[in-house]
């Protein structure tokens, strides 16, 4: 693991503090874990883009779903 700077401004490092006091975990740790979610969320992202973008380029056409309708259970 490698030690690293940041600069944050006092406001969120108050918020920071009062969250990593709430939860009983230390302010580097709980970054790590907000790091770790936020890459997560990009990656969630990109693969959004590229199913949208895969359908923007070969679009659903009229009845390609329709035998799976059966197949649903709609209780």
């Amino acid at each position: 693991m490698k030690t690293i700077q940041i600069t944050i401004d006092d406001e969120l490092l108050q918020k920071v503090d009062h969250a990593t006091q709430l939860q009983r975990i230390a302010r580097s740790q709980f970054i790590r874990k907000a790091l770790i979610d936020a890459l997560r969320q990009l990656a969630v992202q990109e693969l959004e883009q590229k199913h949208n973008a895969g359908y923007q380029r070969v679009p659903v056409t009229k009845g390609e779903f329709d035998i799976w309708e059966l197949e649903q259970a709609w209780g």
